[in-house]
């Protein structure tokens, strides 16, 4: 058996939560924002049930087998996301989008850097992936 470094594989984990929001961007006029979101900037906003899915990359342990325990991926998971953005209203609650519109890519870079912030570990961190619906989807790798 050689000395070389250990394998390396991709470990996910999905979470679901819900959140409504508006889509309506401080850099546009209302005219402009009715115009670029339509229905989505209605006045009284929508909700949607977000699929999360968290990637990390990286050597699996020979001891434990494991890139990461997915109790502790779970825990990180919690803290990023289902605390910050489960059953919130995005543009009322969450001091993120104060000066940037809801959009599905916003809430994914959301999602990435407070996942940076809470992991032991934030090296691993490969992909977030936020289903707002099962059409509308978007990844982010940190580019």
């Amino acid at each position: 058996m050689s000395d070389s470094r250990p394998p390396r594989a991709y470990q996910t984990r999905k979470i679901t939560f819900s959140a409504s929001h508006r889509l309506h961007s401080p850099y546009l006029n209302n005219a402009e924002n009715a115009q670029v979101y339509g229905k989505c900037n209605h006045i009284n906003g929508h909700g949607h049930n977000y699929i999360v899915k968290v990637t990390l990359f990286g050597e699996i342990d020979p001891k434990t087998g494991m890139i990461m325990n997915m109790t502790e991926l779970k825990q990180f998971m919690e803290e990023a996301v289902m605390k910050q953005l489960d059953h919130k209203n995005l543009d009322k609650d969450v001091e993120f989008f104060q000066t940037r519109a809801s959009t599905t890519e916003n809430v994914t870079l959301f999602i990435w850097e407070r996942m940076k912030a809470v992991m032991s570990r934030p090296e691993l961190l490969h992909e977030v992936v936020v289903y707002e619906t099962e059409n509308n989807i978007v990844k982010y790798k940190g580019e």
